[in-house]
């Protein structure tokens, strides 16, 4: 007579044996999405979130089959794939960045975003001005105070992100500098 008993994995090889799994489903969204000719790939799922953005991808992004992707995924929809260690997904988000060395200046308040001192007046800057470390870029008003903000990387502006007049969040995106 054969009897098996099974023990419940200890917390920390259930952590290991999960923490693999994750790195094995980012590690295959990231060749889905490379094979499908995807160029950014963003979702959320409770605290959980994951953004892919490859910097060699010029086309527009090609048409797939999400169920194909929730397969993939392990049966979870399209908008939230499983959560991975952040390490593993910040070095497959920023391996293909090294190429181009592009730099993201983010609002460091909540507030709404002015491209210039007055209505009327010259933006602080436009894209394609080179612009030195200390140099305004825009204004965030928050509470009634105009915080001016400086860049914090000196190189020529490839992109202005947020749009005059509107809120931004904490952390949001406002210009993209090239490393001069």
């Amino acid at each position: 007579m054969d009897a098996t008993v099974n023990f419940p994995l200890a917390s920390e090889e259930r952590d290991l044996m999960e923490d693999e799994t994750n790195l094995e489903k980012l590690q295959a969204l990231v060749e889905f999405l490379k094979a499908n000719d995807i160029a950014e790939y963003e979702a959320e799922r409770g605290e959980s979130k994951i953004r892919i953005k490859f910097a060699s991808a010029a086309a527009a992004p090609a048409a797939f089959d999400a169920s194909q992707l929730a397969q993939l995924l392990g049966s979870r929809p399209a908008s939230a794939p499983a959560p991975a260690p952040a390490g593993s997904v910040s070095a497959a988000a920023e391996a293909p960045a090294a190429e181009v060395p592009l730099h993201t200046v983010k609002s460091p308040i909540v507030g709404t975003f002015y491209d210039s001192p007055s209505p009327g007046s010259a933006p602080f800057v436009k894209v394609g001005d080179i612009v030195e470390v200390g140099q305004v870029l825009c204004i965030v008003e928050a509470m009634k105070l105009m915080n001016e903000i400086e860049a914090d990387a000196a190189g020529e502006i490839v992109q202005r992100v947020a749009t005059s007049g509107q809120p931004v969040e904490y952390g949001q995106a406002l210009f993209t500098i090239k490393a001069v």
